[in-house]
């Protein structure tokens, strides 16, 4: 007989969520060139009264697409330079701020990332993460170097992976475009077949308010390719978008009429 107490009508009513439809996503995106094509593949409205803070710069999109709802959320740009608020500061409030507005049943954090020859990659490949960790935050005493790493695994997906032909591998988050010697060691310790600047962050809001969350990034470079890392990277972002796009559609488009536990 299962024991009653707080512990098992959690894991109760965590079964139950899992066997609910999905109702409502939110996709979290660094950068408006990554946002839009998905904005309008699904005619997404911009929220002009906005649910955030007054004066934060993020962005919401929402609307309805097939059963689901759908918020898409960005950090806007930033009000001094004008640039897309990229990193993991700005993905870590975003996220907090959107889970407490729109509650959603899934997140999917969708990007471009940097990826390895070494791991077999090529520009416009499309990887789903198995987990994600940081490769910045080297605290070199016992316990604390493991808060540093903070792997995080994300949601199982095992039925959309065999529908979708999407490469899998381990994601590595850190607040660089480019990568120290230092950082280079810690993402082949982390054994990460792609590098970003937001999903570790997203992974540990998620994690920490119980939403389940998956990744899904597009290589725009090869860092460990011939080409500099930003040239590579601005020469194929727009043209990645597309690949991108179509590997959320195709995600969204899955979920659609399915419960968490049937992905």
């Amino acid at each position: 007989m299962a024991p009653h107490g707080e512990g098992s009508e959690e894991a109760l009513v965590v079964e139950d969520e899992n066997r609910k439809p999905i109702s409502s996503i939110l996709i979290i995106i660094a950068m408006q060139t990554e946002a839009i094509p998905i904005v309008n593949k699904f005619q997404l409205k911009e929220d002009l009264d906005s649910t955030f803070p007054k004066g934060v710069p993020w962005v919401r999109y929402h609307g309805f697409y097939k059963d689901l709802r759908i918020n898409l959320v960005w950090p806007g740009k930033d009000s001094t330079l004008g640039v897309d608020s990229v990193g993991t500061i700005s993905a870590s409030l975003v996220t907090y701020a959107a889970i407490q507005a729109l509650q959603p049943d899934l997140i999917i954090n969708a990007g471009t990332a940097g990826s390895f020859k070494v791991k077999g990659a090529s520009i416009s490949d499309v990887f789903l993460a198995s987990d994600v960790a940081f490769h910045d935050r080297r605290i070199p005493i016992p316990v604390f170097d493991l808060y540093g790493v903070g792997l995080r695994q994300s949601f199982s997906t095992p039925n959309l992976l065999k529908e979708l032909n999407l490469k899998v591998g381990k994601l590595s988050t850190g607040d660089s475009l480019d990568m120290s010697p230092q950082e280079e060691a810690s993402i082949v310790a982390n054994d990460a077949s792609v590098k970003d600047m937001e999903g570790a962050a997203v992974a540990y809001v998620a994690d920490l308010l119980k939403v389940p969350a998956i990744f899904i990034k597009a290589v725009t470079d090869i860092v460990d390719g011939e080409k500099p890392t930003s040239e590579e990277f601005l020469q194929n972002l727009a043209a990645v978008t597309a690949a991108l796009d179509q590997a959320v559609t195709q995600v969204v488009d899955f979920i659609n009429g399915k419960c968490l536990s049937e992905l």
